[in-house]
């Protein structure tokens, strides 16, 4: 989604999470293009700290916020919330360190979270968009939520 064509209303959040998106996607590229273990190790760690973040801070604030709008953006919060569920569940797998299988585990979560970010930045931002929710107040509530979770999970 281009930043520069987001309402100034929704433009602080919708940013700030599709910026989030772009920092783990760098990551996902970091990783592959990498041959040593103990890299692709520490890329793994990484990307699995931001996405927790990432995915605590749209379930506690984001997503209650947008609850209630509209059905169709009901439909859409239910849905990310099981992508959420299972990308925890390859974190989860990733975290337990087993190397054999972690180049699998990461491929699975690296197409899950694109195919998440697809739909919710292709999606949810635009349904939010068009729908004119002001998000102002939000924005921060997230950043203030993000930087404190990202001190606990360093």
């Amino acid at each position: 989604m281009d930043k520069s064509k987001i309402p100034t209303e929704q433009r602080a959040v919708l940013g700030m999470l599709a910026d989030d998106h772009r920092a783990v996607k760098k990551l996902f590229k970091q990783f592959d293009s990498t041959g040593n273990d103990k890299e692709k190790q520490s890329i793994a760690a990484e990307t699995c700290r931001q996405l927790t973040v990432h995915a605590q801070i749209e379930e506690e604030i984001f997503y209650p916020g947008l609850r209630g709008k509209s059905d169709k953006i009901d439909d859409m919060l239910d849905e990310a919330e099981v992508e959420h569920g299972v990308a925890k569940n390859l974190i989860a797998a990733i975290g337990l360190g087993e190397s054999d299988m972690l180049e699998a585990n990461y491929t699975v979560l690296t197409e899950y979270v694109g195919h998440h970010v697809e739909e919710e930045e292709g999606e949810l931002f635009e349904a939010v968009v068009k729908a004119k929710i002001d998000l102002r107040e939000m924005a921060a509530q997230l950043e203030q939520r993000k930087l404190a979770l990202m001190g606990e999970i360093a």
